[in-house]
């Protein structure tokens, strides 16, 4: 594509998936489903400029939007948490691959000459799309839910899938045991060894290289090396045979503990929404219209029958494994739908000739159409659990960890945690409310983390900070910054972001203190002047002065913004731009 056919054909996307994505969302039909049917308008099925060439190559790039979603679920799921989870992960997930690929293969059996084709079919459409699932999940905030997590680990199985799937497709065609010539022992003996090697690199290695760059206060550094160690996973795992959306999860996961988690997370997100939605984008390209027109009957008659059975097998296991009746509706309805890596195990299906021209446009085809009803399917979804009488027993499922809701319950954040920050804190704990703080000072991070104190390394003035999981619940900001010009730029980047929180801010002196409330804070305090105001009244008190007349004083002076002392000679010497202490 030539730069300017380049130009012209992102105009015509941008264009139309902002029209799409603001008509979808007053609907409240959510934006994935704008962004699929934007697509569809602009791919190579439709007269857009798109040609279906460039949309396989699309949707690899955009597949790197999954791997930072996977990340940063990664980052938010400690490893005891996933061991917690090993019961539905190994259990309910191996089952549902297992019972969905035969039912779905017995149903495709009658129209395919043989069970290898028909196996195969259903092997690919047992799995579910993990990129749709889980945006879902963390933009309604359920990722800690019950239903979160059962889908979640459910998803994370069909991951860990992939290398006998994968197998599995040569030997249908007769071709071997696998591409490479290696019997499947040795494939997963090495996929085991790369997970090894990945897991004890995010663990002790990565970590390491994060401290040197955050005590060198190398922020560049510090994200490019970040989202290198992800790809470098993501790489790891798909030469392995594997996902790459799994290395991405082990990495992240292996950094859930480290006191950069946070700021990690804040510096991904822009990344992950803009190639997220370019993945949704290049999903809806991918729907062959013509495909559909030619056998109607037949393309709805297969994703009405695949849709019903995944609803029905993933229903029927999660009762069978406890789950609620309303818990058991939600995850049915929300991973009906066919998975990404369906086009890999139909793209090398057609390569070995297991699968014809026809079976492969519509298997995409299907996959496609059923991410598009997915949000659709989640709503429907949640209508029946709405409906469902298990009320008890949803009393007990709001979140899965009582400890990650303490975690993301924080009431206030600290930005500085110095000896005032510390004091504050302190102040806080004794007095039974939550607080996070953050610090830029990578070596004073590991000091109070070391004896326990909640804080973590990040720069509270990055816009994308305060919109973090662990963030979300905050009442007050207290800014206890010594550097006057970037406590006022946190100001300034807080109060645009959330023009509702309060902020309270500690100030060197009147100077600072004005500047400040003009950035936005809702009260600030002039450290300098306060010291000064206790020494004014102790000296007070010491010549007879009772306590109630200069607690008195004292108010009078706070409330009335200083007036006493600003025309005074801690005003006049602040006014000549002098600092007194």
């Amino acid at each position: 594509m030539d730069p300017k056919s380049f130009v012209d054909s992102a105009v015509l996307l941008l264009v139309v998936a902002a029209i799409a994505v603001t008509v979808f969302r007053h609907f409240g039909l959510g934006s994935i489903l704008g962004l699929l049917v934007t697509g569809v308008v602009v791919g190579p099925h439709t007269p857009g400029p798109f040609v279906t060439t460039e949309v396989e190559g699309v949707r690899h790039f955009t597949e790197l939007g999954v791997v930072l979603l996977m990340f940063l679920i990664g980052l938010e799921m400690k490893p005891r948490r996933l061991w917690e989870l090993r019961r539905t992960l190994f259990g309910l997930g191996s089952l549902q691959i297992i019972l969905s690929a035969v039912v779905i293969s017995a149903y495709f059996r009658l129209f395919q000459d043989n069970w290898s084709t028909a196996l195969l079919i259903g092997a690919s459409f047992a799995l579910s799309s993990t990129a749709f699932v889980v945006q879902m999940l963390k933009d309604q905030g359920e990722m800690a839910s019950r239903h979160g997590q059962t889908a979640f680990a459910v998803l994370l199985m069909q991951d860990l899938a992939v290398v006998p799937l994968l197998a599995l497709v040569p030997i249908l065609a007769d071709a071997g045991p696998l591409p490479a010539g290696l019997p499947l022992w040795e494939q997963l003996t090495g996929a085991v060894a790369m997970v090894a090697l990945v897991l004890l690199g995010g663990r002790y290695l990565l970590p390491r290289v994060l401290d040197h760059l955050a005590r060198s206060n190398n922020r560049e550094a510090f994200l490019l090396t970040t989202m290198a160690a992800v790809f470098i996973a993501a790489s790891a795992m798909e030469h392995a045979g594997m996902s790459m959306a799994l290395g991405a999860f082990l990495i992240g996961m292996m950094l859930s503990t480290s006191r950069y988690s946070i700021q990690i997370e804040a510096s991904m997100e822009p990344h992950k929404g803009l190639l997220m939605s370019l993945f949704f984008v290049a999903v809806g390209m991918s729907v062959d219209v013509g495909t559909l027109a030619q056998h109607p009957l037949l393309f709805v008659a297969h994703v009405v029958s695949i849709l019903a059975i995944k609803v029905a097998v993933l229903y029927g296991l999660c009762r069978c494994f406890g789950s609620a009746r309303s818990t058991a509706l939600k995850v049915a309805c929300m991973l009906s739908q066919g998975g990404e890596f369906g086009f890999v195990l139909f793209g090398a299906a057609k390569a070995l000739a297991v699968i014809d021209d026809l079976v492969f446009a519509m298997g995409v085809a299907i996959i496609s159409v059923t991410m598009l009803l997915t949000p659709l399917l989640a709503k429907l979804g949640n209508h029946l659990a709405q409906r469902a009488t298990d009320a008890a027993a949803e009393g007990h499922e709001h979140l899965l960890y009582p400890e990650q809701e303490a975690e993301s319950g924080a009431r206030v954040v600290i930005g500085g945690y110095g000896r005032v920050g510390h004091t504050v804190g302190t102040i806080l704990a004794n007095s039974g409310i939550s607080f996070i703080a953050f610090d830029t000072d990578a070596a004073l991070v590991a000091r109070w983390r070391s004896e326990g104190h909640p804080v973590f390394y990040g720069d509270v003035g990055d816009p994308e900070l305060l919109a973090t999981g662990p963030l979300q619940s905050i009442e007050l900001l207290v800014l206890t910054i010594d550097d006057e010009n970037a406590a006022v730029r946190a100001t300034v980047m807080v109060r645009a972001h959330a023009p509702q929180l309060g902020i309270v801010a500690r100030a060197r002196d009147l100077a600072s203190c004005d500047a400040l409330l003009r950035a936005g804070v809702n009260k600030a305090f002039p450290e300098t002047l306060e010291a000064s105001l206790r020494l004014a009244a102790e000296t007070l008190e010491a010549l007879g002065t009772s306590s109630s007349d200069t607690d008195t004083l004292l108010r009078g002076v706070r409330s009335t913004d200083y007036a006493l002392v600003r025309c005074g000679p801690e005003g006049a010497t602040e006014t000549n731009g002098e600092r007194q202490g």
